[in-house]
């Protein structure tokens, strides 16, 4: 899935020489956390966070002393250098880099200019329609040998039973690197028979372990 899929594109942005104050109910009013400051050109030059107005206001107990810091321009107070992505990546690859930075929003750009912005609310609710966990369903957990043709053993069982795969997701075995972990949601609420079918086949189902359902 790429980039331009999931990035908002109807962006909420303000130019550097916009006051702190003006900025702080901006994001108020339109319940943001990010705000991106393009200049004349739409070019991206920097970028406002909640953390960074509220390090800029005044303190709750200090509330009506140096008022006059609001007024200053948000160029004063944004970061300049700004990590961005592009249309064309794929998601895997901006939560890669969400998860290494620890940032809370990408910008998004084509030709310097500013395009979208993709959130962390973007990537969890990508993530959740990529697992079809939105979905009626069952998920079932399966370890195997880290070899290959397994998955394709895995699915031949599945379409044995006429089930339909939501989704599909591998990751390794903490315990043991020579195996891996398959996570299969399928669109049925009873998988019983089809973990009886995976165990008779030799498979070691992780989950769910059902009572009556073992070898």
């Amino acid at each position: 899935m790429l980039v331009e899929e999931i990035m908002k594109k109807e962006i909420v942005t303000v130019t550097p020489m916009v006051s702190i104050a003006d900025t702080m109910r901006l994001m108020e009013s339109k319940k943001i956390r990010h705000i991106p400051v393009i200049d004349a050109n739409r070019q991206l030059v920097g970028i406002v966070t909640l953390n960074d107005i509220r390090d800029a206001a005044p303190s709750i107990f200090r509330a009506n002393e140096h008022l006059e810091d609001l007024e200053k321009p948000v160029d004063s107070i944004m970061k300049k250098d700004v990590i961005t992505g592009h249309p064309l990546d794929f998601v895997e690859e901006i939560a890669a880099v969400f998860y290494e930075h620890k940032i809370g929003c990408l910008p998004i750009t084509n030709n310097q200019k500013l395009v979208g912005i993709v959130t962390e609310t973007d990537l969890l609710r990508t993530l959740v329609e990529l697992t079809g966990a939105h979905q009626p369903g069952s998920q079932i957990e399966i370890r195997v040998p880290n070899l290959a043709g397994k998955l394709s053993d895995i699915t031949s069982i599945i379409k044995n039973r006429k089930a339909n795969i939501l989704s599909v997701l591998v990751y390794p075995d903490k315990k043991d690197d020579q195996f891996k972990i398959l996570v299969v949601r399928l669109q049925t609420m009873n998988p019983t028979v089809l973990i009886q079918d995976l165990k008779l086949s030799g498979y070691d189902v992780l989950w769910p372990n059902l009572p009556g359902v073992s070898l």
